[in-house]
């Protein structure tokens, strides 16, 4: 087939001409930067809202280096957490501190806080604000398997294994590296910013909070205001040290530019949240044991293979007890073998229990704030398999009371009608179909008999 040259011409023209355009966007783009990078007029807001994760890192790094190569005036973090995970928080505090443009620390809006992982990320900022109703602080570590009943700002375990006169425990020790390291953690960013040391040192220790005002007398924060406006305005002329080049601020007048989460880190925030992780689990390994069952429907398999991948890859970015995972499991192994062994419910019960206490350990809150499974969800979700395990039973008991309706249990008692007459053996009529019969008595044509027995493919009756 040949194509024709007109053809040819047009498609040449506009090939050439989406490369036009595309390197029209690009230049309009490219100057667009540059002419922000010179006039240096563009503050850039990044919004994070709710737990440090590797979703929110992720985000906030992209979106300080997106305002370095925009070459902004200022990034504004607007800051509202209950804490996080301490690696995604390293993260997030590493691009700060390496990040040629100043970046400000925000929480708001009112009603907001920075508690434990926000407090570090406020501390390492080049300059920390908050609304007028807003807090921070509560910024003590814990880990997993690392809990005991001591309370912030009580003598601490060492102390008191000594005075017992032996040696503190291994636990006990975890937990004394893991407040001293984030103690001097927190001490060097503050001496880095000029901050109040002593109270950020308390913050670790002892798990104190302040509110708005008070971090402002206590020099633990730069600027207490009202919305994003009002902090420019204030933050216009202040001279700050970013990356070891000093600058003076000029957002009396600057434009506000919003960075919102692209896809990537939108698809990370929704796997981050365990609900998701654990209920992508679930349909993975019900997907893969239905497969297994009906082998060729294909569907199953390959959705519950990609399902259980997902899963896996969101349980990795997550701080998880492996003893709520094996809990899951078994639960699920006990729910599965429930259609199989008759238990009379004892394996769904077991089950059931397994499921629901493997969930609610799964993920300490206290080690990661705000990423605990709601107790409504684990609830809901024990009570959805409830329902599906009651189901399975009640249909299987339904199934085992319906009558017999086809081979040899069927026949046994059925009536028949006597094909011709005979003394010992013929012919008749039983469930529709023509039956070699043997009858101890001779019968004749059209009489009813009933089954009595069934001997090959021969039948016995009596007259009916």
């Amino acid at each position: 087939m040949r194509v024709k040259p007109v053809v040819v011409v047009h498609l040449l023209i506009a090939w050439l001409a989406l490369i036009a355009l595309l390197f029209a966007i690009s230049s309009a783009r490219g100057a667009e930067q540059v002419t922000a990078a010179a006039a240096g007029r563009e503050v850039v807001v990044i919004k994070l809202d709710g737990a440090i994760s590797p979703a929110t890192a992720d985000y906030a790094v992209r979106g300080i280096r997106k305002a370095a190569d925009r070459g902004a005036a200022l990034v504004v973090i607007e800051l509202d957490t209950p804490g996080g995970l301490d690696t995604s928080m390293r993260s997030i505090i590493k691009a700060i501190l390496a990040s040629p443009v100043p970046v400000a620390t925000y929480v708001a809006p009112d009603g907001a806080r920075a508690a434990s992982a926000g407090t570090y990320i406020l501390y390492a900022s080049h300059i920390a604000a908050m609304a007028p109703a807003t807090n921070l602080g509560a910024a003590t570590p814990v880990a997993i398997g690392i809990g005991d009943d001591a309370k912030p700002g009580d003598k601490s375990a060492k102390d008191k294994e000594k005075d017992k006169g032996t040696y503190p425990s291994t636990r006990d020790s975890m937990r004394s590296k893991q407040i001293n390291d984030a103690a001097a953690y927190m001490r060097s960013l503050a001496a880095m910013r000029g901050r109040n040391a002593e109270w950020a040192e308390k913050a670790v220790r002892e798990a104190v909070s302040l509110s708005a005002a008070e971090a402002l007398k206590l020099k633990v924060i730069d600027v207490v205001a009202r919305d994003v406006p009002d902090l420019l305005k204030q933050l216009d002329g202040r001279k700050v040290n970013a990356a070891g080049v000093e600058r003076t601020l000029a957002t009396a007048a600057a434009g506000v530019t919003e960075i919102d989460p692209d896809w990537r880190v939108r698809l990370l925030m929704v796997l981050s949240d365990p609900s998701i992780a654990v209920i992508l689990m679930m349909i993975g390994i019900y997907g893969l044991i239905f497969e297994f069952m009906n082998p060729g429907f294909v569907l199953p398999g390959v959705l519950g293979g990609i399902c259980l991948l997902i899963a896996l890859y969101a349980f990795q970015l997550l701080p998880i007890n492996y003893a709520g995972i094996a809990l899951i499991l078994l639960g699920v192994a006990f729910i599965v073998a429930e259609a199989f062994v008759p238990s009379f419910g004892a394996l769904g019960l077991g089950g059931l229990a397994a499921l629901a206490i493997g969930m609610v350990i799964l993920i300490d809150p206290e080690t990661a704030p705000g990423f605990d499974i709601p107790l409504s969800f684990i609830a809901g979700f024990t009570a959805m398999m409830g329902l599906a395990i009651f189901a399975t039973a009640f249909l299987a008991v339904k199934a085992q009371r319906r009558p017999v309706v086809s081979g040899r249990e069927d026949l046994q008692g059925a009536d028949g009608l006597v094909l011709g007459d005979f003394e010992d053996e013929g012919w008749a009529r039983v469930k529709g179909e023509m039956w070699r019969v043997r009858s101890p008595v001779p019968l004749k044509q059209g009489e009813h008999v009933r089954v009595t027995g069934i001997s090959g493919l021969t039948l016995t009756v009596e007259k009916a």
